[in-house]
């Protein structure tokens, strides 16, 4: 096994990629694990995005399936494979012009066993029902990591709010929450933001739920401050994010002093990561968008750079380009970040956004850690090369729970009826971050034999918490 600069481990071919179990020589996975594979497959047709996510995870809980045969004899995999429930309905709403248009709706609620369903609402063109189940999946084990009492769901449509007048924009949402406000509650299922899904969005669906069910109650998180909102949940994903690889880099007796980071987007997460980063003494060079990316050598730091990331996000324009102009840097147009050269790499915009070729070049470049921000970042033919070239790796189940994280304390905020200040939320999540990365390390070690297995660590606490709540609560 090869060692990098920092301690890190290289596995052979791909036997710490899948969790394989060894005899005789052989690398043979789990016989019930890879018949639940091969059963999801033939039932998810055309679903390539929730396969993806549930190949992962289920190749990692072969090791514990191995050694404790009740997950197997109760059907725990079989169950936590399969949405509780999915809802598809059709959205209508009017344009400015009159003209009548219709979306698609979604609403997965995937497992409730440790806690109301959970996970945000997301408005793109890319939303469809493989995308919406392989969030709800992941969900899932995210919310499990952070001890708090949140199941696993997400929702959405394929509506893209780019380019709609504000009044479209309210029309659509009140017609969305027409339908989707008999199927949550804050006992039920509680959603929050996510892409396409900002605080104006937010507030305009939880009117009409409060219209429509006659009653003020924390149905949504991440709604305005003055309404029910906390402090700091527009920073937390990417405050939370950090914070875990600032324990990661302890554990190689590093920090994030004097580190160069490459970041892709610049919406409310990679702005959370932008400022974190500069607090504990980093420097991001990089930003990205749907047009490119750009590169500032000397960082994105500083008020001014920061605070003209909330601006971009604001106009609506979705251009990286703009901040190049700004402030006269680099402009790599249709491209992404992942060739420059980097200490630390964190991908803060979308799924499958690093391919096997950006993987490569990322290796190339020195990268010595990646920590997944986005959820699903890296397709499986990249995460393959990032285990196997021994770089320090945090999958975005455990590192970006700070987004939900912050959203549970809203959600004890508005039960207890008061509010926290910054500081106390701040202190709470980045306790929650730094319980999560200890939770992936001990797992990883009593599996694994050794802790810095953050993948297979994340995947198995996550687990272990859902499966035995489900054990508890019977066959449903």
């Amino acid at each position: 096994m090869r060692p990098n600069s920092w301690g890190g481990v290289g596995v052979r071919k791909s036997a710490d990629l899948r969790y394989y179990r060894k005899y005789g020589g052989e690398l043979v996975m789990n016989q019930y694990v890879s018949g639940i594979i091969e059963d999801l497959r033939k039932k998810n047709p055309g679903e390539p995005e929730f396969i993806q996510a549930a190949t992962e995870v289920l190749e990692s809980l072969s090791v514990v399936v191995d050694k404790d045969p009740k997950y197997q004899k109760y059907g725990i995999l079989e169950r936590i494979v399969e949405p509780e429930r999915s809802i598809i309905f059709r959205v209508p709403w009017q344009d400015d012009k009159g003209q009548i248009h219709v979306n698609r709706g979604y609403r997965v609620q995937f497992n409730s066993a440790i806690g109301p369903y959970k996970g945000g609402i997301r408005f793109a063109p890319s939303v469809n029902l493989s995308v919406m189940k392989f969030l709800g999946f992941e969900q899932t084990f995210k919310n499990s990591l952070t001890s708090l009492p949140m199941g696993g769901g997400k929702g959405g449509s394929d509506f893209d709010p780019r380019g709609k007048s504000e009044a479209e924009v309210m029309r659509f949402c009140q017609s969305f929450m027409n339908e989707l406000f008999r199927h949550i509650g804050p006992d039920t299922d509680v959603p929050a933001g996510d892409l396409g899904v900002g605080a104006r969005e937010i507030g305009f669906m939880f009117g009409q739920y409060k219209r429509l069910i006659n009653r003020f109650e924390g149905v949504f998180t991440g709604k305005g401050f003055n309404w029910g909102g906390s402090r700091m949940r527009p920073e937390a994903t990417g405050f939370g994010a950090t914070y875990f690889l600032q324990e990661m880099l302890k554990t190689k007796n590093q920090s994030l002093e004097g580190k160069t980071v490459a970041v892709s987007g610049f919406g409310n997460v990679a702005w959370g990561v932008v400022q974190k980063v500069g607090q504990l003494g980093g420097k991001v060079v990089t930003i990205s968008g749907p047009d490119g990316f750009i590169y500032d050598k000397d960082g994105v730091v500083g008020a001014e750079k920061v605070e003209y990331m909330r601006e971009m996000r604001a106009s609506g324009r979705d251009r990286a380009q703009d901040y190049a102009d700004k402030f006269g840097v680099e402009f790599h147009a249709g491209k992404r970040p992942w060739g420059v050269k980097c200490d630390i790499a964190m991908p803060c915009a979308t799924q499958n956004e690093v391919d096997e070729n950006d993987a490569k070049a990322l290796v190339k470049s020195g990268c010595k850690c990646l920590c997944e921000v986005a959820n699903m970042p890296l397709t499986l033919e990249a995460m393959k090369v990032i285990i196997e070239s021994g770089i320090l790796y945090a999958p975005g189940k455990a590192a970006n729970a700070g987004g939900v994280g912050c959203s549970g304390l809203e959600m004890t905020q508005n039960s207890m009826r008061m509010h926290w200040a910054s500081e106390e939320v701040d202190q709470k999540l980045h306790g929650i971050m730094v319980s999560i990365h200890d939770l992936c390390r001990q797992a990883s070690e009593e599996y694994y034999g050794k802790s810095d297995n953050y993948v297979g660590g994340a995947n198995i606490a996550g687990f272990k918490k859902v499966a035995d709540a489900m054990i508890d609560q019977g066959v449903i």
